[in-house]
């Protein structure tokens, strides 16, 4: 199962609330849905959690079920269906507005007075025309329906909430999203799915890891790149000094450290100070071998 449909899923298993709370839940569905119309309702989902938690929705906020509903059988896509008329009307009349003349929908504040109702119509938006990347990959929610006025005034009720959301369209869509974890997570948490909440949070966490583990062990590979290749010239520069005048005319302290880079060729400075004898500092080390590359023959 997807990470959006876990989410989904979570929020299912939380339970029915109180009617006007169910209604609420059901009007985010509604303006979130495949299509609300004078003619049609339809919801369609691949979530079976979603799939079964809707007649038990609908049943508290309306009294009655869906016309069409999927086969117990079902293979794929869930897809309910009202085309009763008297059914629209009254589902319509719950939220202030006539079937006959409705030409564009917006949300009617006026059922959504109460702070848990306005939270369940934001879950109920999310159950329908909601998704969410894995976190694992990145960090994306959006909220998508049809209806420009109910976008605009989505995104005004989450501001009114104390969230920042962004807006855009696509391909018709008109689009509220979130595309910073700790938006996300507050978001999750203040619409019930707490646990996908926390699943972002730890998957924050282990990505702030390895990348951390990442950066070190680039920086060592780095390091012990600049490690291989200084000391391949110090090598070259030893033989080239054994050629020309022989290391053992070579002063003693130059004499010392060239043998122990020979003996040592894949050493770092810290390693050649402690192996010299007697030990010396790194800065020691790093100053004779400075000296050896700087070594001119007369």
């Amino acid at each position: 199962m997807s990470f959006s449909g876990n989410v989904k899923a979570e929020l299912c298993r939380a339970g029915l609330q109180r009617n006007c709370c169910a209604q609420a839940e059901a009007y985010g569905i509604l303006l979130y849905a495949n299509t609300f119309s004078a003619t049609e309702i339809k919801i369609i989902t691949g979530s079976e959690e979603f799939a079964q938690h809707l007649p038990r929705l609908w049943r508290k906020a309306f009294g009655f079920g869906f016309d069409i509903v999927p086969p117990e059988d079902n293979k794929g896509k869930f897809i309910y269906i009202i085309n009763d008329s008297g059914k629209i009307n009254a589902i319509f009349e719950k939220y202030g507005y006539e079937a006959s003349s409705t030409l564009a929908h917006h949300i009617n504040l006026g059922v959504l007075e109460d702070e848990c109702c306005r939270t369940s119509f934001i879950r109920g938006a999310f159950l329908a025309g909601g998704s969410i990347t894995d976190p694992e990959k990145r960090y994306h929610l959006e909220l998508v329906t049809d209806h420009m006025n109910v976008s605009r005034e989505t995104y005004s009720m989450l501001l009114e909430m104390g969230f920042e959301p962004h807006d855009t369209t696509r391909a018709g869509h008109y689009i509220t999203y979130f595309k910073q974890s700790e938006a996300i997570e507050d978001f999750f948490t203040t619409i019930g799915a707490a646990n996908a909440a926390m699943e972002i949070m730890e998957a924050k966490i282990e990505k702030g890891m390895r990348n951390s583990i990442n950066r070190k062990v680039n920086c060592d590979s780095a390091n012990a790149d600049k490690i291989v290749s200084a000391a391949a010239a110090q090598l070259d520069k030893i033989r080239y000094l054994d050629r020309e005048v022989g290391l053992d005319n070579l002063p003693m302290d130059l004499q010392e450290v060239a043998f122990l880079r020979i003996a040592n060729p894949e050493a770092s400075l810290s390693d050649l100070a402690m192996l010299s004898d007697p030990p010396v500092s790194k800065s020691g080390i790093n100053h004779r071998l400075r000296k050896l590359m700087a070594y001119k023959v007369e």
